[in-house]
């Protein structure tokens, strides 16, 4: 179907007709490793995880302004994003496409990524994908999705709605970072002028197991040092051997800190306790001399990340065993001027919290919204 074929109201597109794939490379090598970038399953453009150094960059795709950009092998899993940050370079594996000059007229870009950002089409994805050996959605699947489109003021309409809480969520996300970089201003002048004490100074590893099975709620520890569910299956796992953490304690992993760049240390603080694998350390803090909150902000900075990757040791899985873990020095200022630390430090985590709601809240209303939209168009 073509613009002069479109009806006043709902118009069921094939996207195909109005879209086009893009392939330019980067084969002169005129960007460098800096202009790298993925996406991530929450459908935002983020830097490599691993090191880039030695990578051929020539196959690596152009990306411009206007472009969407998705992960044929997980796009099932929210892996798309349109850009508008500035050029970048992806890896081949990504598809990359752009709104011709007819889909322009018709299709506000913004309203189609949230038609993308729904789970109705993860699962029609999911769909398509059935029974391949191995799952990847092309740009020939991605042509041939039939989108119900309304007019574009209607779109424009919904867009609107949708852009202004965009809008307020990065606004809250900017006053975010400008509180970690308050405290981080605050942990460089103690690093200069506090006396340092090793880590297994302060604290103890504590070895409680849930004999009773009574607790269930199994987490692990991301990479942001955060506290998450469990991805291993534990169905038919015991989970009386598992460890149990309480309020103010840390859970630490000493598995591939180097490969991760990241010491993976996490503190709890939910009042009901929780259950980690037998493979994690429990800690605590030893005595009075220390505030938990803050030496956990000592490891929330990448500086401390980087020495632990430095440390680890030189196994496949460049781990940063406990003893070696508490060999590492911190600077340990008075209990006053902890808590004060902590306190700015608690502030930022809760409105951490708060902004990663506003993201869910973002991704949760397109589906209201684009249902709206298409609703309005049929009435």
């Amino acid at each position: 179907m073509h613009l002069g074929e479109l009806a006043m109201g709902l118009n069921n597109i094939r996207l195909g007709d109005y879209i086009e794939r893009s392939t330019v490379n980067n084969s002169n090598l005129k960007y460098g490793e800096e202009l790298i970038a993925g996406v991530n399953n929450t459908g935002v453009f983020t830097a490599p995880k691993g090191s880039t150094t030695g990578v051929n960059l020539k196959p690596y795709k152009i990306v411009q302004n206007g472009a969407f950009v998705y992960n044929p092998t997980r796009l099932d899993l929210g892996s798309i994003a349109y850009r508008t940050e500035g050029l970048c370079i992806v890896s081949h594996l990504y598809m990359i496409f752009y709104l011709t000059e007819e889909g322009k007229k018709i299709i506000n870009p913004q309203w189609l990524l949230m038609y993308f950002r729904r789970i109705e089409f993860q699962r029609e994805v999911t769909f398509r994908n059935f029974g391949s050996q191995r799952p990847e959605f092309n740009f020939e699947d991605m042509s041939d999705i039939i989108v119900p489109l309304p007019p574009l003021d209607i779109q424009q309409k919904y867009v609107a709605i949708y852009s202004a809480m965009l809008a307020n969520q990065r606004s809250y996300e900017q006053g975010l970072e400008d509180l970690k970089q308050a405290v981080f201003s605050e942990i460089d002048i103690i690093k200069h002028s506090a006396p340092k004490v090793s880590v297994g100074e302060l604290l103890e590893e504590i070895d409680v197991r849930n004999t009773t099975g009574t607790l269930t709620n199994v987490q692990g520890i991301n990479i942001e040092k955060q506290f998450m569910p469990s991805v291993a299956d534990t169905t038919s796992v015991n989970l009386k051997n598992y460890k149990i953490v309480q309020n103010g304690q840390f859970a630490y992993s000493s598995m591939q800190t180097g490969r991760d760049k990241c010491i993976r240390i996490a503190l709890y603080d939910k009042d009901e306790p929780t259950l980690i694998s037998p493979a994690y350390s429990v800690l605590q803090v030893k005595n009075t001399s220390a505030v938990a909150e803050y030496i956990m902000l000592w490891f929330s900075r990448p500086e401390t990340d980087r020495y632990g990757w430095f440390a680890s040791d030189a196994s496949v899985r460049a781990n940063l065993d406990l003893d070696r873990f508490y060999e590492i020095q911190i600077p340990l200022p008075d209990l006053d001027k902890q808590h004060s630390v902590a306190n700015i430090y608690i502030a930022y985590m809760l409105r951490r919290e708060i902004n990663e709601q506003l993201k869910n809240q973002i991704k949760d209303i397109c589906p209201v919204l684009i249902k709206g939209s298409i609703e309005e168009a049929s009435a």
